[in-house]
């Protein structure tokens, strides 16, 4: 009884009103997007959203209630587990937009990926604790391997838009986990330059509309193995030269060589396993009106939905692009488009408000717990609430790439929203014993 006090006297009510009442303005639009233009409501998503944000505030307070570090020492085999059902998502998953990244029986369907997300931060979290002692390059090359266990399987899906959540997670939980920035760096800028080589060819085809003789290099599958082969060579030497010599020179320019052998070797891998029109996503914010009834078409509709709503909006249910269909997905990627049009620039800040407040709760968790463990995994979860958040916003407004994240909270979807609530559910139970006790 006690315990429970304890819990009840270090619950976070400021982050657990701001979550309800973000769901409830999430189902508020969920609803408004299955009327027609005939004024019905169509469409039942809401009344699944009501079932998953009920069921979701209850997987939220048993994480609270669970003391998070007991499953510390079961989080290998769990996310062993995760590995094993994301295998068998990419075999035997239904699939849905192209991506075989679900699970279910009839109507009803789970993504396992999403799930993942809290899977691969607390199990990265206990890594990171265990081996603060360890040598710093064995330490990062095992952390490596953590991610790319999910971030591959998921890929293979294939399902973009889940398997980036997780890189700047990794990245900026290592940063916190004091792993070097010259490790973090590198990875990243592999991350960059792979996405660049992959859309470069896709650029030059849709929005540049003519040849570009450097871009030889990535469209010609022999130029671009001489290439390989070249900077292998290089790099080979660099390393060697460094150690011999032990000259930073040749460590740097090994550096730079080994991001660029494996970011090609990577561009070859996405080009393969990722479709054009998924790879034409991730550019066509560039240049919307390249492809206007295409790929364009999303980001093109959802500008005019977001310019139209002015200061105030036209009014709850009173949105014609939604009600009209010209926005596709409108309930999951582009519901911020059908807020922003139905409550204008002062809805927007109400959102924005309610998710800095979020976010500035998680920071005060992170700065007022004593336990490593539950430090890490806040942080976690902080970057992926963040990254969700600038890249669904950034994308809806035409400045970030279309990757087909949600909003979490507000679009409709039942993995995706018990996965947020039960992130919430965890900083509830760290916030809880932030002492230690």
């Amino acid at each position: 009884m006690k315990f429970k006090l304890k819990i009840f006297e270090n619950f976070d009510f400021i982050l657990f009103f701001s979550v309800i009442v973000l769901v409830t303005i999430g189902i508020c639009f969920i609803y408004s997007s299955g009327i027609d233009s005939s004024g019905v409501n169509v469409s039942n998503e809401f009344i699944k959203q009501i079932v998953f944000a009920s069921s979701g505030i209850i997987l939220m307070l048993v994480a609270m209630f669970i003391d998070y570090r007991k499953l510390q020492k079961y989080i290998f085999w769990i996310f062993v587990g995760l590995c094993g059902v994301l295998i068998y998502t990419r075999f035997w998953g239904r699939e849905v937009n192209g991506a075989k990244s679900w699970l279910g029986i009839g109507d009803f369907g789970i993504q396992p990926s999403e799930f993942g997300k809290i899977i691969f931060i607390m199990y990265l979290a206990s890594f990171l604790e265990k081996t603060d002692k360890q040598d710093e390059l064995k330490r990062y090359a095992k952390a490596l391997v953590i991610l790319l266990c999910p971030v591959g399987l998921i890929l293979l899906q294939p399902d973009l838009g889940t398997a980036l959540v997780y890189i700047p997670v990794f990245l900026v939980m290592c940063y916190i986990a004091n792993v070097p920035k010259r490790y973090i760096l590198m990875i990243f800028s592999i991350g960059m330059v792979t996405i660049l080589f992959t859309v470069l060819p896709i650029w030059e085809e849709t929005i540049a509309k003519r040849d570009v003789a450097l871009l030889n290099v990535l469209t010609n599958m022999k130029l671009r193995l001489i290439i390989i082969l070249a900077t292998s060579m290089i790099t080979i030497i660099s390393i060697v030269g460094y150690i011999l010599t032990k000259r930073r020179y040749y460590y740097w320019i090994s550096y730079v060589f080994i991001i660029v052998v494996i970011s090609l070797f990577a561009s070859v891998a996405a080009g393969k396993v990722l479709a054009d029109y998924q790879v034409k996503r991730l550019i066509i914010f560039l240049d919307p009106q390249s492809d206007p009834l295409g790929a364009g078409w999303n980001i093109i509709q959802s500008k005019v939905a977001i310019g139209s709503g002015n200061l105030f909006g036209q009014g709850f249910l009173q949105g014609t692009q939604s009600h009209y269909r010209f926005l596709p997905e409108q309930s999951t990627d582009f519901i911020f488009s059908i807020l922003s049009e139905e409550w204008g620039f002062a809805g927007g800040l109400v959102v924005f408000g309610l998710y800095f407040v979020i976010l500035f709760r998680c920071i005060m968790i992170m700065r007022n717990t004593t336990n490593t463990y539950g430090y890490y995994i806040t942080t976690g979860i902080f970057t992926m609430f963040l990254f969700h958040f600038l890249i669904n916003v950034g994308m809806v407004m035409g400045i970030m790439p279309i990757t087909g994240i949600p909003l979490c909270f507000l679009s409709y979807g039942g993995s995706s929203l018990w996965t947020a609530m039960t992130c919430v559910g965890l900083l509830l139970s760290i916030n809880a014993r932030k002492l230690d006790f």
